[in-house]
């Protein structure tokens, strides 16, 4: 075959599947566009209807809205109508109230002009009352002064004395009532507190005595005692510093001493000598040695049991030697120490009675007397010597005061030396507690009624019960009732400052008035 040929064919074939082709595209082309026409008239359509959907929705929406919006004005317009009608009504009541403010304040005005016109005419009438009862009362004074015969001054004068005498009559008697009712009061509270004190405390009523005695068993012992020339009494005095007396009373030695624990040792060292029965220098000096170390021993155990007994604690070990010591001092036959123990429960009992502190009550007391073991090389009172060594070891300030002034008057105003110089004066008073010799005694009722007897309007003194009363008759003529009890404070501060006794002593003055006539 030609290629001519072949290639002509070919170019008809490919003109020909050309416009085959064109001519099935342009069919295509057609019937998609009547589709894409047909599927744009349906949106446009679907659009429309949309389009009129959505209006009629805004248009009902708007309606709606316009709808809200105006009962929302009409609500607030309302609103608006009500408050306006509120304030109103509100302003019209307050402008009711201050109108009817205005008539009351308008009629009050009224009543205050009618009441100070009144009150203008009263004091008019009162002015004109007051000069006419001015007039009347000097035409009074006038007349009375001539039917008196004495003027206006001098009779005020007079009333004046009158009644002042009155007053100081009736001052007087009132003082002495009230006095009278103080110390009533004061006494039967005292008593009460120290009755208390005393049933609650039980002390033993046995007075010791202060002489030292050593029986022998028999009279033989005496000459042993005083050795070859007296050599073994002359040691023994030397060591001891106790004076022996051996006279004849029968089997019995007396020891002499000041230092009473001195005289304690030569006592216990002497008994012991005559139980052994060696009694020369050498043995004496060395029982002495050993009777020592046990009779201090027995001295700071004493101190200690003292504390404990009472219940008080902290006191310094020198403090409580001391005490021990008190053992072997006594008061008017009275063991000191027994007395301090006994102080310290009445002023703690009472010091609970009247809301003080009790332990420290009980401190001062048994500490009260501490300057009475100190010997005889220091000067001092035994309060100020104990007040000192108290101070010294540290006690506190109302221990201190208590054993400084528990025989004083302290002008410091504390009640510590009240208290215990009231248990003092107890544990001192009590029956059998102190022995007095009779000369002490007598001298003592001789002195009261010598004191009272140097008071002018005073007739007779008497010194009754043991010197507890002294009773004072008055010239009644002299000494009147007011006097009466002015009197007797001033003797009772008399013997307070001149005397010195243990408790108290009762003041009485009796004054009366004796009318005496005969019948004839």
């Amino acid at each position: 075959m030609n290629p001519l040929t072949w290639i002509g064919g070919i170019v008809l074939g490919a003109v020909v599947s050309f416009f085959a082709g064109y001519v099935v595209r342009a069919r295509i082309g057609r019937r998609n566009l009547q589709s894409a026409e047909r599927l744009a008239q349906s949106v446009l359509e679907q659009a429309g209807r949309e389009a009129e959907s959505v209006k009629r929705a805004a248009v009902l929406e708007g309606r709606e809205e316009a709808l809200r919006l105006k009962q929302q004005v009409e609500r607030e317009t309302q609103e608006a109508r009500n408050n306006q009608l509120a304030a109103e009504r509100a302003f019209q009541e307050k402008e009711a109230a201050f109108n009817r403010r205005v008539e009351l304040i308008e009629k009050k005005d009224r009543d205050l002009k009618r009441a100070e016109n009144d009150l203008r005419e009263r004091e008019g009438a009162v002015e004109s009352r007051n000069t006419q009862l001015d007039r009347l009362l000097q035409e009074q004074t006038t007349r009375l002064e001539k039917i008196a015969g004495m003027n206006a001054e001098e009779a005020r004068q007079q009333l004046l004395a009158a009644i002042e005498s009155e007053a100081r009559a009736e001052a007087a008697r009132r003082v002495a009532e009230i006095r009278e009712n103080a110390q009533r009061n004061a006494e039967r509270e005292a008593r009460k507190v120290i009755g208390l004190a005393i049933q609650r405390f039980a002390a033993d009523h046995a007075s010791e005595s202060s002489v030292s005695v050593v029986h022998l068993p028999s009279d033989d012992m005496k000459g042993r005692i005083i050795g070859r020339e007296g050599r073994n009494i002359r040691s023994f005095e030397v060591i001891t510093g106790v004076d022996v007396i051996i006279d004849d009373t029968p089997e019995a030695v007396i020891l002499s001493g000041f230092d009473p624990v001195r005289r304690e040792v030569a006592r216990l060292a002497l008994e012991r000598l005559v139980a052994d029965g060696r009694i020369h220098p050498a043995r004496i000096e060395e029982v002495v040695a050993k009777v020592k170390v046990e009779v201090e021993n027995k001295i700071r155990e004493l101190g200690e049991m003292a504390c404990l007994e009472v219940g008080v604690h902290g006191i310094h070990t020198e403090l409580q030697n001391l005490l021990g010591r008190l053992h072997y001092r006594t008061s008017y036959g009275q063991n000191i120490l027994s007395h301090s123990i006994e102080v310290a429960h009445l002023a703690g009992m009472m010091a609970a009675e009247i809301g003080m502190d009790q332990k420290m009550a009980k401190r001062g007391g048994l500490l009260h007397d501490i300057g009475k073991a100190i010997d005889h090389d220091r000067e001092g009172t035994h309060p100020a010597l104990g007040m000192e060594v108290a101070q010294r070891y540290g006690e506190p300030q109302p221990v201190l005061e208590a054993i400084g002034y528990h025989h004083d008057d302290f002008a410091g105003g504390s009640l510590w030396p009240v208290l215990i110089s009231a248990a003092d004066a107890i544990s001192g008073a009590r029956p059998g507690a102190r022995r007095e010799s009779l000369e002490i005694y007598i001298k003592r009722l001789e002195a009261l009624e010598r004191i009272a007897n140097t008071f002018p309007g005073v007739e007779k003194s008497y010194a009754i019960q043991a010197g507890r009363e002294v009773r004072i008759m008055v010239e009644h003529n002299k000494v009147d009732d007011a006097r009466s009890q002015a009197l007797a404070s001033e003797i009772a501060r008399r013997i307070e400052k001149e005397l010195e006794y243990p408790g108290q002593i009762r003041v009485t003055v009796i004054r009366e008035t004796r009318a005496v006539d005969y019948a004839k």
